[in-house]
């Protein structure tokens, strides 16, 4: 069942379910849902008391899986545009053309298309391939010098997910969106090494961010240009 609080100025969402358990757990997901795990006899006012005691907690972590969440402006694929490829910013030139491609051109991302409706479809298709590419070339550094100590992952999935940059799953597979080819290379390196330390450690745990900070000492600076660019 779905309840809140309120704390302070802020309105707290959860969702509850009763287990044959002995004490009260709360967990923040990826996508910044609360998950309430309580005994089968709480209260309602025990319940509330536990949700706010940890409240600073809950909003902490909303607020970091917020922030690496895309937040992708709508386009409109139309001449003059801008779009980023790998942090930099080209202006989209849609050409007439019968013969349909997409390239970079010094500042320009080139359309040649003779049927505008397709520039939208086009420009997707070769972000994706380019995508493909440049994840595999930058993260064989990265799950090279991984897996010397650690299980290096199966594969690297393109899949599109509007909450998330990225994911792995129980079985070793890293997940990256695709719309992550937009930001710098250090911004991908920051994601792929992110979700290489979760194969190790799920949670966002101390030993968790110790790992990241042995494989990336920078990853903050990434973080929060990824946060920034992509705002």
């Amino acid at each position: 069942m779905k309840d809140f609080i309120q704390f302070g100025s802020r309105k707290i969402e959860y969702q509850l379910k009763f287990t044959d358990r002995k004490s009260l757990g709360i967990t923040v997901t990826p996508e910044a849902q609360v998950l309430v795990n309580a005994p089968l006899n709480a209260s309602k006012e025990k319940i509330h008391g536990k949700i706010l005691k940890r409240a600073p907690w809950i909003l902490k972590q909303q607020s970091y899986f917020l922030s690496f969440q895309p937040r992708v402006t709508e386009k409109r694929y139309v001449s003059g545009e801008t779009h980023l490829y790998l942090g930099r910013q080209y202006q989209l030139k849609i050409t007439d053309s019968k013969e349909e491609k997409v390239k970079l051109s010094g500042g320009f991302l080139i359309v040649f298309t003779s049927e505008k409706s397709k520039v939208k479809s086009l420009v997707n298709q070769w972000y994706l391939n380019h995508a493909s590419v440049q994840f595999e070339k930058i993260s064989k550094p990265i799950v090279d010098r991984f897996q010397l100590q650690h299980t290096a992952p199966d594969s690297l999935i393109l899949r599109n997910m509007p909450l998330r940059w990225g994911s792995c799953t129980p079985k070793g597979k890293i997940l990256l969106n695709p719309e992550l080819i937009k930001a710098p290379k250090g911004c991908i390196e920051y994601v792929i090494t992110h979700e290489l330390c979760h194969l190790v450690h799920r949670d966002h745990s101390p030993a968790f961010f110790q790992l990241q900070a042995r494989y990336m000492p920078d990853w903050e600076r990434w973080k929060e240009k990824l946060e920034r660019l992509m705002a």
